[in-house]
């Protein structure tokens, strides 16, 4: 269930009124100041191969038909609630770095090893991570617009101890009164895949 039941009231007046049940979430992005935090399309498996090497995509589990086909619904998506996201940052990993491409254009989308998983990331950096996507958060919310992050489910788990499938996301807010502490998100509502 959602925190602070913001995301089940969204979908609640969306659903009463006959509408879409994303549409709550769009008009939140709407009004900026959020990210919107999606685990990379579907890529079967679990793990990336023992050796894999981030430059080498050969070497990891990547995208299948169904995950690409996931990933152009999301862009579609965007597209067709006219919402023009200010950042799409993704994890270096080749699965997050074809989501967002697919999604969003090639050009627009930028590397971020703190978006990385956990896995293949020293035990050092990984909480610094953690710290600089609070804080990435709490900065999106002070200058607006909206933030597009493609990650891996354990990062989401994370940072906010929610999970989600593939090809979902979470609506992020950031505190800047509080970037690094516990409250310092909160999660706003789950996008989902819309039917069809």
């Amino acid at each position: 269930m959602v925190a602070g039941g913001g995301a089940a009231s969204l979908t609640q007046v969306a659903v009463a009124a006959g509408g879409d049940p994303q549409a709550g979430l769009a008009a939140r992005l709407r009004s900026g100041g959020v990210v919107i935090a999606f685990r990379h399309a579907l890529a079967p498996g679990t793990f990336d191969p023992p050796g894999f090497v981030l430059e080498d995509c050969h070497t990891q589990r990547n995208l299948n038909g169904e995950g690409r086909v996931q990933a152009a619904r999301i862009g579609q998506w965007f597209r067709e609630q006219a919402l023009t996201p200010a950042q799409v940052r993704s994890s270096p990993w080749c699965r997050c770095l074809e989501t967002a491409r697919i999604a969003f254009g090639v050009e627009v989308v930028q590397p971020w090893a703190a978006l990385g998983s956990p896995r293949g990331t020293s035990e050092q950096a990984y909480p610094e991570y953690q710290t600089m996507l609070r804080k990435a958060a709490a900065q999106r919310r002070a200058t607006g617009g909206i933030e597009v992050w493609i990650t891996h489910l354990f990062v989401l788990q994370d940072l906010v101890g929610q999970s989600v499938g593939s090809a979902e996301a979470l609506l992020l807010r950031g505190d800047p009164r509080a970037p690094e502490g516990r409250h310092a998100l909160q999660v706003l509502g789950h996008w989902r895949l819309p039917e069809g």
